[in-house]
């Protein structure tokens, strides 16, 4: 610590056929080295024209591709040379340093040197630290070809620094466009107001004033030719096709809503700081296990309401579905990684402690939550519901279920989608993910839409005598995830120019497992929403 180097010998290596071109494919694909100090991620800074400030990039690239002046042929050449800077903070009280900064410039350089080689005390031409020759530049460039040899040198230097090491990692998050999250969360607000605004006239305006017309003492006339909503009285509670499907999705998506409420809760206080490498990961992972208890219980309260009886077969649906198939869609991608022989593979071991999780932990959860959901009374419908179903009339073109579940789908959607580019950007590009506080306000954004859409479109349905809403309040505004499916695909063909074909498919396997988990959380806030205002209104009205 604060003892400058200057053009320290590593080694010098010979690099073989194989070796070359693997290096010249590492620079093609703009692979970059990643080192660590004081848990301090390496970066380089870069200069931004347009702003006239430092931007940092994380790690430094393993070469350059360019040409000779006068020749066109691109070449490879590798980055040998390290010029290392360690910022530091001296603490006035006790005298002592610490670490706020490890940057590093690197440089291409075709080393001379005179005399015998003698491993680190040979003495190099082109940088020598007695005649204080620095690097300054890559003039002569070290190119990647087979057979030669290639000599790796590094400086060190220290500089004080006025930054404390409480704000050290501020550079890293420095937030160059925080214009456009205010302009997110502007254009999703617009979108709320305006659905905010349909919903209270819907609400007050022709809620009140059915209601009002269907309590009035009618005559007997006027008692025959009901209309609306309040015709399907009979049928609106009756349980719907597939139900014991409807319950598990409803639980699974209850387990997601608790999952990243606590999670993002817990973010925004500042708990999981990004210098906690996997902290975010792992506080979902066990969140997402803990959560089993609300999934059971959600999931078989809803159960016992359509007439269910078999409350294990429930559970065990609820305990495995979900996590059975993204353990399935991860095994398989992991295989394909390990097939790579990539250190992005996840050990044997992480694997295991994963299922004893899943196994030892969560499906106990969710049986103690089921059990206690099933031991509480039944919740009521309002309305009784008639032996025989009413026949659907014959409906009009927009109210077509396919048609209204896709334009659903879109204003949820709509709502995060400038967020999303953040979050892909972040997962994807390796660039820190911070801003939990921009992220919680689209969070509670994502909610309001979701239930505000679902409530407008199950209205129209009712009043077009269409009782058929259970599902279809759950797909309406679960149809968002198609929409974030196809936003993956544009963003994996015009941002990452991604060519392997595992690299793809890991891409589009991780994307459908977050698109299938998206289309829960928003289907079961979409549900809960329209399973409460179809509640609301069956019970303001008098039936005879």
């Amino acid at each position: 610590m604060g003892e400058p180097k200057m053009c320290q010998i590593i080694c010098k290596a010979k690099i073989d056929d194989k070796q070359a071109k693997e290096l010249k494919e590492k620079i093609e694909d703009e692979y970059r080295v990643n080192m660590i100090l004081d848990n301090l991620p390496l970066v380089v800074p870069l200069a931004r024209q347009d702003r006239g400030a430092t931007v940092y990039q994380a790690g430094y690239h393993v070469g350059v591709k360019g040409q000779y002046a006068g020749n066109n042929d691109k070449k490879s050449f590798i980055h040998n040379h390290l010029a290392f800077l360690v910022k530091y903070h001296k603490d006035e009280t006790t005298d002592l340093s610490r670490i706020v900064g490890f940057e590093v410039k690197p440089f291409s350089i075709n080393h001379q040197f005179e005399g015998p080689w003698n491993d680190k005390n040979t003495r190099l031409i082109t940088c020598d630290p007695h005649a204080s020759k620095l690097l300054v530049n890559s003039d002569t460039p070290q190119e990647v070809e087979a057979g030669k040899e290639i000599i790796f040198t590094y400086d060190v230097g220290f500089e004080e620094s006025d930054i404390k090491w409480a704000s050290r990692w501020d550079t890293y998050l420095l937030m160059i466009d925080d214009q456009i999250h205010w302009f997110s969360i502007v254009n999703s607000l617009m979108i709320v107001l305006f659905l905010s605004g349909m919903v209270a006239m819907i609400m007050l305006r022709t809620l009140y004033r059915d209601i009002s017309r269907y309590n009035q003492l009618e005559t007997e006339e006027e008692t025959q030719e009901e209309t609306g909503w309040k015709l399907v009285h009979g049928d609106v509670f009756r349980p719907p096709a597939n139900s014991d499907l409807l319950c598990v999705c409803v639980g699974t998506g209850v387990q997601f809503f608790g999952m990243l409420l606590v999670t993002m809760i817990f973010a925004v206080l500042g708990f999981l700081s990004p210098s906690n490498r996997g902290g975010l990961m792992t506080a979902m992972l066990l969140t997402w296990v803990l959560m089993g208890l609300f999934a059971g219980y959600a999931s078989s309260r809803l159960y016992k309401m359509l007439k269910g009886s078999e409350w294990k077969s429930i559970t065990l649906r609820t305990a495995f579905l979900f996590p059975g198939i993204a353990f399935g869609i991860f095994f398989v991608l992991n295989a394909l990684i390990w097939g790579e022989k990539s250190s992005g593979a996840v050990p044997f071991t992480t694997m295991f402690a994963l299922v004893l999780l899943w196994f030892g932990i969560s499906v106990p959860l969710v049986f103690v939550g089921s059990y206690l959901g099933f031991k509480q009374p039944a919740i009521e419908a309002p309305v009784k519901t008639n032996k025989i179903p009413r026949q659907v009339p014959e409906q009009a073109w927009y109210m077509n279920p396919a048609f209204t579940i896709l334009i659903g789908g879109i204003l949820p959607f709509g709502a995060v989608f400038i967020e999303l580019f953040f979050i892909l950007t972040s997962i994807w590009l390796h660039q820190f993910y911070y801003i939990f506080g921009f992220l919680f306000l689209v969070f509670i954004i994502l909610i309001v839409t979701c239930a505000e859409i679902t409530i407008v479109l199950c209205y129209f349905q009712l009043c077009s005598e269409d009782y058929l809403w259970w599902w279809r309040s759950f797909l309406t505004s679960g149809s968002s995830a198609i929409y974030l499916f196809l936003y993956a695909g544009f963003y994996f063909f015009t941002k990452l120019q991604i060519t392997k074909v595992v690299s793809g498919m890991l891409y589009f396997g991780y994307m459908l497992l977050a698109s299938f988990a998206f289309c829960v959380l928003t289907g079961t806030i979409g549900f809960y929403a329209c399973f409460c205002f179809t509640r609301l209104i069956y019970s303001s009205v008098k039936i005879d």
